[in-house]
């Protein structure tokens, strides 16, 4: 009996239903399908972004295509009459996060972000009338946005056509197919959709995989790995920019609700003495050491910082490592008061701005990166997500600027000058971020390709390196002024960037930074050694000769910055069990033995030697065969 009646089963059959899915919701994968691709266009389309090279996702039709075939499998697998039901909710969604996603694109130049998310979650209901009522008007019709709406249109006048013509296909009398044709037809669509099907799953699954690993991260600082790999998740489509909005802000609500739980009363302030009034910490960007002036770098980058350390006002330290080349893992190893290697996360431990107002501090925080706007990379959304929370805000500091400025100098017109026990002054500036020849004013453009003997660089890398060191230039007039605004008060001001960067300085020849490369000690001496300075204003070097001294001393010691906030709690004198003398640098108990593991995996003291170990062998033999040649010579 069974093998008859697999006898009966017509193969052909089998294949046609593989076009079934697409029939039963043919106008759901159309105006789908038109949804999406229109999307992947309308928002490449100001020509700005056409000059820069920009493109449409490469995949978009053969991805789309399997998108869309998927969920049209699962509908169908829906009875009839709740399915059109799970349909109009479907229109009613995807149609609206494609209005919004687009209106973002031609308002903010971006499409949906997590900090969007973010600042919407923030928004209150008067704030949200205002911003529609200045918005929303007759002309956003002009713009990409109608586009979608036109489509919308289509696909409500199509509706009442069909529903139209079905009426009148029952009223007719059809002549009826032959069945084998009904079959053969089928079977040559079923086969077009399975060659559709394996086309699309061939060339889009890597980006399947990569969209599975993003959303299978358990931290921010993940997400932003994954998002910095070069095989990174395409979120091609509005729906999945949606859905990452979402995920990121729920992982940083688990580290927000974290950071809420160490801090506030749980930190036990036991006194302050205010050792130093006025401690200003800077904090950089992207800065290579080894283009620095002040660290031997062949041209004049740095002429202020260099005179301030020849007139003894300025102590450059010697030997100091990031933790990461991530500015956001940075930031958060160098304010949390968790050091790499102790047990839990970052968030586990209070950060040091709200231990200083806690003790009595005045804390201001002025920032030229992370101000939460509707352009915020994710990056900038992972580094700033906790100092940009509305609470978490408040706890930390009295008072930040709600401004960005396009060069860094815009911030010191927010310095300003407070009477009181003690102020403390984080400053965060743009430095030497990508693009690089957006960081100074014309005024700095000192160095030119012509002035660089690379010939084994071409001339648009020579260009960057011209434009970086320009940078470095104008950051260098920049932190010059920070310690001339301080310069009649008792006051330290501390210089670290966040990471290192990639200049040309060796093979392969490339800037930025190698997100996804093995840590070498090419890598770390690029990335990860960074410039790291003390400056005393004169007030201070009378007060303070010990402590002055105790920095001087100090100055070749290893250090990695996660350790920075030890520091600073001694120089401002306050009393509390979260301070370890062995990671204050200019402690008797400092500890010099400390491992320093970059990204949280690698030992840069063990690279550091291995080096060495390799350029002195490399040394030794070159040595010898020299002697060899001389003796070979003089026979």
């Amino acid at each position: 009996m069974r093998k008859g009646r697999f006898r009966n089963i017509n193969p052909l059959k089998w294949v046609g239903w593989l076009f079934t899915p697409i029939v039963r919701n043919g106008a759901f994968f159309v105006f789908m399908f038109a949804l999406g691709w229109m999307c992947t266009q309308l928002e490449l389309m100001p020509y700005y972004l056409r000059e820069r090279g920009a493109k449409p996702y490469e995949l978009t039709l053969p991805e789309l295509f399997l998108d869309i075939y998927v969920l049209c499998v699962f509908l169908t697998l829906i009875p009839r009459k709740i399915r059109l039901w799970v349909k109009a909710l479907l229109y009613i969604f995807l149609y609206g996060v494609a209005i919004v996603d687009v209106f973002c694109y031609v308002r903010f130049e971006s499409t949906l972000t997590p900090t969007m998310l973010m600042l919407v979650a923030e928004t209150s209901s008067q704030e949200a009338r205002e911003f529609l009522s200045g918005y929303l008007s007759f002309a956003i019709l002009m713009t990409s946005v109608g586009w979608i709406l036109l489509l919308m249109l289509i696909h409500i006048i199509w509706t009442f056509i069909r529903r139209r013509l079905n009426n009148a296909r029952r009223l007719m009398v059809l002549p009826k197919l032959n069945e084998g044709v009904v079959i053969g037809i089928q079977a040559v669509l079923g086969c077009l959709v399975a060659w559709c099907l394996y086309s699309s799953i061939s060339q889009t699954w890597d980006n399947k995989v990569a969209m599975r690993r993003l959303f299978s991260c358990n931290t921010l600082g993940e997400v932003e790995r994954e998002q910095n790999r070069k095989d990174h998740a395409k979120l091609y489509l509005p729906v999945y920019r949606l859905a990452f909005g979402i995920y990121a802000n729920s992982l940083a609500d688990q580290q927000l609700e974290q950071l809420e739980i160490a801090g506030g009363d749980q930190i036990q302030i036991d006194s302050c003495c205010f050792r130093i009034p006025d401690i200003v910490l800077v904090i950089g960007e992207s800065y290579n050491k080894h283009h620095s002036q002040l660290y031997g770098y062949d041209k004049p980058t740095t002429p202020r910082q260099r005179a301030m350390a020849e007139e003894g006002s300025l102590v450059p330290f010697s030997d100091v490592v990031s933790s990461w080349n991530l500015t956001s893992f940075v930031f958060k190893h160098m304010l949390s008061l968790w050091a790499v290697g102790d047990s839990g996360a970052w968030c586990d431990k209070p950060l040091f701005p709200e231990v200083f107002r806690l003790a009595g501090y005045h804390v201001t925080f002025l920032t030229n990166q992370f101000l939460p706007h509707a352009k915020e990379a994710v990056y900038d959304f992972s580094g700033g997500f906790f100092l940009s929370d509305s609470v978490l805000s408040r706890r930390f500091f009295d008072e930040r600027n709600t401004t960005l400025y396009r060069y860094d100098d815009g911030l010191l017109k927010e310095l300003q000058q407070r009477d009181g026990k003690g102020r403390l002054t984080i400053l965060h500036l743009m430095g030497s971020h990508v693009d690089y020849s957006a960081r100074y004013p014309k005024a700095f453009r000192q160095f030119t390709p012509q002035q660089y003997n690379r010939p084994e660089l071409t001339p648009k890398q020579l260009q960057t390196l011209a434009h970086y060191d320009n940078s470095l230039l104008y950051n260098d007039s920049i932190l010059k002024a920070v310690t001339r605004h301080f310069a009649d008060r008792d006051a330290v001001v501390i210089y670290v960037p966040d990471h290192g960067e990639e200049v040309f300085d060796s093979e392969p020849y490339t800037s930025g930074r190698l997100h996804n490369a093995d840590i070498d000690y090419r890598l770390a001496r690029n990335e990860m050694e960074i410039p790291f300075w003390i400056w005393g204003s004169p007030l201070y070097r009378k007060n303070h000769p010990y402590g002055w001294r105790a920095i001087q001393a100090a100055k070749d010691r290893p250090l990695m910055i996660d350790a920075l906030p030890h520091l600073l709690l001694y120089l401002g004198g306050i009393s509390t069990p979260l301070y370890r003398s062995e990671l204050n640098i200019i402690s008797p108990d400092y500890n010099v033995n400390r491992p320093r593991i970059l990204k949280g995996t690698t030992d840069y003291d063990s690279l550091k030697q291995s080096n060495h170990k390799v350029l002195g062998d490399a040394k030794r033999q070159s040595r010898a065969q020299s002697s060899k040649f001389k003796v070979q010579s003089s026979k």
